[in-house]
């Protein structure tokens, strides 16, 4: 047995970075000195070629640098060929073993391939066997990378799609409340155009106005100043939750979101064969969020309550406020509960927390799991997009919030908004 050559100054083995050579990489492993010098001689114009007289100096170049294809002798001291397969293939799933022996058996054989060698081939070898074993190799190692690489493409493409449709979803939702916009300034400029008619009708052919149509006109101006008041603060509020940065920090307040969102859903069509109720918070809670991002937060977890059976049920949101850290440990994942964004949630106190329950039908264990995947709904073709809860867990982890969903078949659902407060 020769001995141990250094892992420096071997054949074939330097110490240096991987070559930045286009030429693939073989790895030649065998106990004897005849056949790797052989197959050095015979592949080093064709390809990059390592040299290892065991398997732990094998997986030690394997483990620095990438290789493409192997031969490996089967019967070598210390760790067998076999063993040295299973490793080879833990570090680089594709890459191609071809196996060498002089001792062929059955089981052996069977071994390897079942392992996931490319080639059995015994000694001692014909060169054109050899050569082909190896150019089958490299040709399996390139369309593997090619498989890959495609795949990976894919995946991209499949995310930028996933995203894409993300923020499309959130600039119509954005666009939504454009439009309750002018719908909640609509009411206060019709009740303003009418108290004019009514103004304008009752003094219309008067020289002067005084006694009762005085007190009349100061009643309807007084009203109309509070209507351009109401109607004012609507459009700022709004206008000023979309005009917020990303990066600026922001908060809202329960109060007005509670209101807005009533205003959002009073005629909202899943809204009608229910029963809604938004139970009043006894102070303020200021929520550190953007209005808009809260606001489409929860009128997609009310809408997914409202239409999670076309049976009549009840809905019902509440807020509070928390002063000590959620114990996590006692939140586990499991077939009725789950908790989102568990590592990336802030968890300090304050913190607001908003509840949005149903008393429907319940989340199967099933589908838990998956609620949060963009595109995937239980509504059936065209009855929904399936981004809603995608959207939600997106503001949710922006705003390092965290959301608890308590679910029981033939029960109901609860999901619970923490987010971080003031």
């Amino acid at each position: 047995m020769l001995p141990a050559p250094d892992l420096e100054s071997a054949p074939g083995i330097t110490g240096a970075p991987p070559t930045c050579s286009d030429r693939r990489t073989l790895l030649v492993v065998d106990d004897e000195s005849g056949p790797r010098q052989s197959l050095h001689m015979v592949f080093k114009e064709d390809y990059e070629v390592l040299l290892a007289e065991g398997g732990a100096q094998a997986l030690e170049l394997a483990r620095r640098q990438r290789v493409d294809a192997v031969v490996l002798d089967i019967r070598m001291p210390g760790m067998t060929g076999v063993e040295v397969l299973a490793k080879l293939k833990e570090i680089d799933p594709n890459v191609e073993v071809i196996m060498l022996t002089a001792y062929e058996t059955i089981d052996t054989a069977r071994q390897a391939l079942r392992l996931g060698a490319c080639d059995y081939l015994t000694k001692p070898f014909d060169l054109a066997a050899m050569r082909a074993a190896v150019a089958t190799a490299m040709t399996r190692r390139t369309i593997a990378e090619e498989v890959q690489a495609n795949s990976r493409r894919l995946h991209e493409l499949q995310e930028s799609l996933r995203q894409q449709q993300l923020q499309s979803e959130i600039a119509r939702t954005k666009n939504e409340i454009y439009a309750s916009v002018v719908h909640d300034i609509n009411g206060p400029l019709t009740i303003i155009a009418g108290f004019a008619e009514i103004i304008n009708q009752h003094i219309a052919g008067m020289s002067c106005v005084e006694g009762e149509s005085l007190e009349l006109v100061k009643d309807r101006l007084a009203r109309i100043g509070r209507q351009v008041t109401n109607a004012s603060e609507i459009s700022q509020r709004y206008l000023s939750f979309l005009r917020k940065q990303p990066t600026e920090k922001v908060s809202v307040g329960t109060k007005t979101v509670f209101g807005d969102l009533m205003e959002l859903l009073r005629f909202h069509p899943s809204s009608q064969r229910q029963r809604l109720t938004i139970l009043p918070v006894e102070e303020d809670l200021f929520a550190e969020i953007n209005g808009t991002e809260l606001i489409q937060l929860l009128l997609n977890l009310t809408i997914n309550a409202l239409q999670c059976t076309t049976e009549p049920h009840e809905v019902e949101i509440h807020g509070r406020r928390l002063m000590a850290p959620l114990e996590l440990d006692r939140v586990p994942d499991g077939p009725e509960n789950f908790l989102l964004n568990r590592d990336g949630f802030a968890n300090c106190p304050p913190m607001v927390v908003i509840s949005v329950r149903d008393n429907g039908p319940g989340i199967p264990p099933e589908v838990l799991p998956k609620i949060f995947e963009a595109g995937f709904t239980t509504k059936g073709e065209r009855k929904g997009t399936g981004l809603g809860l995608a959207i939600v867990q997106r503001f949710i982890r922006e705003s390092r919030g965290a959301l608890h969903v308590q679910t029981r078949v033939g029960t109901g659902t609860t999901f619970t908004v923490y987010l971080p407060g003031k």
